[in-house]
C-alpha cells in the first residue's frame, strides 16, 4: 500500500520560546469560556451511559470517525470507552455498529474536559491521537499544550498517550507536561505493526513517515485547573 500524505512543515525547528509562559498562564488564570449548551447536553448523556456501564473509563479525545474508539473498546474490553469529537459529519460516517462498551459523543473537548473534571471522572487511559499540530509558530496557543484548557487535560489523570507524525509537537507536549505536573513523559518512535488505531496513522505509515508516541502516567489532580471565582 502506498499513500502520499505530506510531512508536517513548520517555521519552528525547536520548542517554542513562548511555551513555558503559555503553560504558566494556563496554570494561574481560570478559563472563563462558557460551556456550550450542546456539549453540556452531550456530557449529561455520556454521564448517564457511563453510570450504567459501571466500568473503568477510557477516553478517546478527538476520535474522528470513531474507528479508534471501536478498536480501543476491543483492546480494553473491561472498560467503558468514550470517543469525543466536535464534528457531526465525522461521527456520522458508517463504520458499523459500536461495541457495547463504547460510546461516541459530539462535543467540544475544551468544554468536555472541564465538565469531566468537575464530575470527578478519573480515566484509567486517555488517548489523544494525531491532534491538529497547528505547525505555524504563531499558532502555539491552538496546540493543546499551549491552550488554556491544558491543565484540565492533565488533571483528569490516568495513562495519557499522545501520537503524532510531528516529533516537535510531542517534545513540546512533554516539556509542558513536566512543567505543569512534575511528571516526565517518554517520547519514542511508534511501531504500529500493522495494527493502526486511526486512518491518519495508516496514511502516515503508508507514506513512509515516522509516527511518534508520548506516554505518561498522571495522578488525578483537580487542583491543577485554576477555578473560576464565584461572583
Amino acid at each position: 500500500m502506498h499513500a502520499s500524505s505530506r510531512s508536517v512543515t513548520s517555521n519552528q525547528s525547536a520548542p517554542h520560546d513562548d511555551l513555558a509562559r503559555r503553560v504558566t498562564r494556563a496554570l494561574n488564570h481560570p478559563l472563563r469560556k462558557p460551556v456550550a449548551e450542546h456539549t453540556r447536553r452531550a456530557f449529561a448523556e455520556a454521564r448517564r451511559w457511563l453510570a450504567d456501564q459501571s466500568r473503568p473509563l477510557v477516553l478517546d479525545a478527538g476520535c474522528g470517525v470513531g474507528l479508534s474508539t471501536r478498536q480501543l473498546a476491543a483492546r480494553h474490553p473491561e472498560h467503558a470507552v468514550i470517543g469525543i469529537d466536535r464534528s457531526a459529519d465525522r461521527l456520522g460516517r458508517d463504520h458499523g455498529p459500536l461495541p457495547a462498551n463504547a460510546l461516541l459523543v459530539r462535543a467540544d473537548l475544551v468544554d468536555f474536559w472541564r465538565l469531566a473534571l468537575a464530575a470527578d471522572w478519573q480515566p484509567t487511559h486517555h488517548y489523544l491521537l494525531y491532534p491538529n499540530p497547528y505547525p505555524k509558530a504563531s499558532h502555539l496557543k491552538l496546540r493543546w499544550h499551549g491552550h488554556p484548557v491544558f491543565p484540565a487535560l492533565l488533571a483528569l489523570g490516568g495513562r495519557l498517550e499522545v501520537r503524532s507524525n510531528w516529533r516537535l509537537y510531542l517534545d513540546e507536549f512533554a516539556l509542558a507536561t513536566h512543567q505543569a505536573s512534575g511528571q516526565r513523559p517518554t517520547v519514542v518512535e511508534h511501531d504500529s505493526q500493522g495494527a493502526f488505531l486511526t486512518p491518519f496513522e495508516r496514511k502516515y505509515v503508508a507514506s513512509g513517515q515516522t509516527v511518534w508516541r508520548l506516554t505518561v502516567t498522571l495522578p488525578h489532580a483537580p487542583a491543577l485547573m485554576p477555578a473560576v471565582a464565584e461572583d
